[in-house]
């Protein structure tokens, strides 16, 4: 084999090699900040969730006179958005879920990250005024507080 030949052989096999780690270099850098964006794009749709949640709250206690009451509390929102006349006719324009999801009242008090766990629901009905706490599992996001009326419909993350 002569010198020239052996030259174009390298220089191919050499052009082939930067090629592959290019894309295996681009890769290592768009993969980890996809799954950033990603990320920031889950936590948004449950905050977005969770204050629609809080709006149903404030649309019960509004039409009910009350918060619901602790045991069972998400449930009787979903039936009140499955009952009350109101919220019947203007729910898709009231509680527009974030794409990919649509609206459900069903699906409403579920986080939108896999495993889908409940929110977690507490009224302090003790005190004037009642406060709630309404908590996302697995995460630190919160609306309201038990012990300060300050916090009444206030998220955590604001």
């Amino acid at each position: 084999m002569d010198l020239y030949t052996r030259n174009k052989i390298l220089t191919v096999v050499l052009g082939i090699l930067i090629v592959a780690l290019s894309y295996f270099l681009y890769r290592s850098i768009v993969d980890p900040y996809q799954e950033v964006i990603e990320e920031r794009e889950m936590v948004e749709r449950e905050r977005h969730r969770m204050e629609l949640v809080r709006d149903v709250l404030v649309q019960y206690r509004n039409r009910r006179g009350n918060f619901p009451p602790t045991d069972g509390g998400l449930d009787s929102l979903v039936q009140f958005l499955k009952t009350d006349e109101f919220i019947v006719e203007r729910a898709d324009s009231l509680f527009t879920f974030m794409p990919p999801s649509t609206y459900s009242a069903d699906s409403l008090v579920f986080s939108p990250r896999p495993p889908h766990n409940k929110f977690e629901y507490t009224l302090n009905d003790t005190i004037r005024p009642r406060l709630y706490l309404l908590e996302n599992p697995g995460t630190d996001d919160k609306i309201g507080d038990l012990q300060r009326t300050t916090l009444l419909n206030a998220p955590n993350w604001n």
